[in-house]
């Protein structure tokens, strides 16, 4: 009798789901952490466990939009529309930090999660802030927009270098909790790794 229910597919789903979970939870408490997310290793975790592709992007990138919903509709009440602006950029980031742990995290170890992590953070921390500018973001120092040149990107690079690292450090801790959870899982469950 064929085995109908995959246990690595629901374990990796409910992994994904605990994640964005714990990111509408981090959101609905104000904190002076901001952008210390899980969404990072959220990212990096579907990219180096599920084995195809297109389930590494699709169910992540579904999970996000299902929590970007719950946030921007219930805990700020709608008050960016439907969705942000730019969520595009956003979604697309997210799907390269995927595309990231597909290709640094083929090996899971301390050393490779380290290392996708700040490939990721850096990643976020560039394309977020170039659309930023881009999309004629506020310079804080004077509340005009960014000037349209390299002194503007730099400084839109700049003012977002705190989320950057704030987003460093949430990949790295969430990182570290599911991904040595999930190898630990294995250990104890073999049915949990891939057969080759």
């Amino acid at each position: 009798m064929k085995q109908s229910i995959n246990p690595r597919f629901t374990t990796l789903l409910c992994f994904i789901l605990a994640l964005a979970l714990i990111r509408i939870i981090n959101v609905a408490q104000p904190s002076a952490i901001a952008n210390f997310t899980p969404i990072g290793a959220m990212g990096l975790f579907a990219g180096a466990y599920f084995s195809q592709r297109g389930k590494a992007l699709f169910f992540p990138l579904l999970t996000l939009f299902i929590s970007d919903m719950v946030i921007n509709n219930v805990i700020y009440g709608g008050q960016y529309g439907f969705i942000y602006d730019g969520w595009y950029w956003v979604y697309g980031t997210f799907a390269l930090i995927v595309l990231l742990g597909n290709v640094l995290l083929k090996k899971v170890s301390l050393r490779n999660v380290i290392a996708a992590s700040i490939a990721a953070a850096i990643t976020h921390w560039i394309l977020s802030d170039f659309t930023v500018w881009l999309s004629g973001g506020t310079d804080i120092r004077t509340q005009l927009p960014l000037s349209r040149d390299w002194a503007g990107l730099q400084q839109a690079l700049a003012q977002g270098f705190p989320f950057m690292r704030n987003f460093l450090a949430g990949t790295l801790a969430y990182g570290a909790l599911f991904f040595g959870s999930f190898e630990l899982l294995k250990v104890r469950f073999p049915q949990l790794s891939v057969v080759k």
